[in-house]
């Protein structure tokens, strides 16, 4: 039986959906995309030479946003319970959590990247971590403690 509860973790999985998808957007429509969303021109370049590094890159980072998406709806009780899925909605929305407010001590590490990206892109990180983590806190005592 889902509460109104479960409603954060089912929008945090649609938030990581749409993210793989723009994501895969880059990986088929390729240099233009990249550039749309931010990723640096030099990603662009690699992209529309062809080169396999964008590619790569970026179909991990898909895989990563599916996976948390299952243990988003996991978590909401949508599908069947993942294994640690507690342990993992911490971990999901940690991550989301630090990447959106640590974007100041990244930015040297991508120069290419503008400074638009970075607020968008820390701010959308900030949204789906703080949805991933009131979810988890209110569905805590639901999750059950095998799940720890």
């Amino acid at each position: 039986m889902h509460s109104a509860s479960d409603k954060y973790l089912q929008a945090a999985a649609l938030c990581c959906f749409a993210a793989a998808l723009a994501h895969l957007g880059c990986i088929i429509f390729g240099g233009d995309w990249y550039r749309f969303f931010g990723a640096g021109e030099q990603m662009a370049r690699m992209a529309e030479q062809g080169l396999w590094y964008p590619t790569i890159v970026t179909s991990i980072i898909v895989l990563l946003l599916l996976v948390w998406a299952l243990y988003g709806l996991s978590g909401a009780g949508v599908i069947k319970r993942l294994p640690l899925t507690k342990l993992a909605l911490i971990v999901i929305a940690s991550i989301f959590l630090i990447r959106g407010v640590s974007f100041v001590g990244l930015m040297p590490m991508f120069p290419e990247n503008s400074l638009t990206f970075w607020l968008i892109s820390s701010g959308i990180c900030l949204f789906i971590g703080g949805l991933f983590a009131l979810g988890s806190w209110q569905q805590w005592s639901v999750l059950g403690v095998e799940n720890a």
